[in-house]
């Protein structure tokens, strides 16, 4: 395990929770630097190693993959492809080791289990209010598809199935796990003082 010059925390959650406006407000209070490890799993699409799981739910038809896929398939591929792209996440979150100031790691695939055993950063859990706020956040971000059915698919998937495991597995692994960022952010706060 690498050790970090400077502080460092994780958020992850379900998609639409906001993770990234966690952490920048952090960094607009604290100084610092966001990582959005989204942005770098899309590099991971071409490289060889891990183009199979960067790419898996682009390879995907939405429509049919929620449709056909149990709730437990569904969080077991999204653990799958946590566990997958780690390797080259802890590679590029180790990159900024001699960094003294505050690193802030935002991402779905950060999940609380991976951060725990590879890391000595705290974990931030955000899951999300409700089934409506995040259809509306996922209607204008959309994370994958573009349709109306798409896009409640794709919703009720982020709050009926992720929603409970991260919450689950925060508890598991004794990460705080918030409805919002501004919930978060006072935890946070202390967590990197």
């Amino acid at each position: 395990m690498i050790q970090h010059k400077g502080k460092r925390l994780c958020i992850t959650g379900m998609p639409t929770a906001g993770k990234s406006t966690l952490a920048r407000r952090l960094i607009d209070t604290l100084r610092g630097t966001a990582i959005h490890l989204d942005d770098f799993r899309e590099e991971l699409r071409t490289d060889e190693r891990y183009a199979k799981w960067a790419k898996f739910y682009l390879d995907q038809d939405l429509e049919t993959y929620y449709t056909t896929t149990t709730p437990e398939d569904e969080w077991k591929n999204l653990v799958a492809q946590s566990e997958a792209i780690w390797p080259a996440f802890l590679e590029y979150m180790d990159s900024f080791a001699e960094e003294t100031g505050l690193v802030v790691f935002d991402c779905v695939n950060l999940l609380p289990h991976l951060v725990t055993a590879d890391t000595e950063f705290p974990c931030i859990v955000l899951i999300g209010t409700s089934y409506e706020e995040t259809l509306e956040r996922n209607k204008k971000d959309p994370r994958w598809g573009s349709t109306e059915k798409e896009l409640e698919l794709n919703t009720k998937s982020f709050f009926y199935v992720e929603r409970p495991r991260y919450l689950e597995e925060a508890k598991k692994y004794n990460c705080p796990v918030f409805e919002t960022s501004d919930q978060a952010y006072p935890t946070a706060l202390e967590l990197l003082q």
